[in-house]
């Protein structure tokens, strides 16, 4: 029983990859019907789970850093054990502190591919865990975001530059770690040398030898 994390640049083809490995290796795939399934096992009264990552966080501005304001992520129906139901508001920290919970609930089930989120930080030095780092070069990032959302490519630089900073930000902010210090990882796979398919050949047998 294995968890997968992985860490990706928007553009560096860690989504295939992820995808690969739970084909290969029969493992589930963290996303919003693995949330609803912990969320409902794990007894929380929230109905539809917040998933806030990194690629849904926008940067803050400098009146949001001197202010600390909090923002709002999204409503949510939430059942109470009395009966009573609510929308309720979430803002960021709740939304952060949702994730975490499920992903530590999703560890405990184990065959679990979890992409993004903070996963490296969340399950850091936790038995069974592997962590990866999916990364490609910029021109190429680029080139693949310009296909895949059939952009331009001057909209697809910005994107790729903003995702970045995003990224960057949301890890530090929320997870107190620099997201592309190697030294979180087991593995960093640069796709710009290695196909999807290779890349994650390369992680089943680093989670044979775990």
């Amino acid at each position: 029983m294995a968890v997968i994390t992985i860490s990706r640049q928007l553009g560096s083809g860690a989504e295939q990859v992820a995808k690969l490995l739970c084909q290969m290796l029969h493992y589930a795939y963290f996303d919003r019907d693995m949330m609803r399934q912990v969320a409902a096992e794990s007894n929380l009264p929230v109905a539809e789970p917040i998933d806030y990552t990194e690629y849904d966080y926008r940067v803050q501005n400098v009146l949001e850093r001197i202010l600390q304001m909090r923002r709002l992520v999204g409503h949510t129906l939430v059942r109470w054990p009395s009966g009573r139901s609510e929308i309720r508001e979430f803002y960021e920290h709740e939304s952060i502190e949702l994730v975490r919970f499920l992903i530590r609930a999703a560890y405990r089930r184990g065959n679990v591919v979890i992409v993004g989120r903070g996963g490296q930080a969340i399950l850091k030095d936790m038995p069974g865990v592997l962590h990866v780092r999916i990364v490609a070069p910029l021109v190429e990032r680029v080139r693949r975001t310009h296909h895949t959302l059939n952009i331009t490519r001057a909209a697809a630089v910005t994107l790729v530059n903003e995702r970045d900073r995003a990224a960057a930000e949301y890890l530090k902010r929320f997870h107190g770690i620099v997201w592309d210090d190697p030294t979180l990882y087991h593995l960093v796979l640069n796709t710009g040398k290695w196909s999807a398919m290779r890349a994650a050949q390369l992680i089943v047998d680093a989670v044979h030898r775990l």
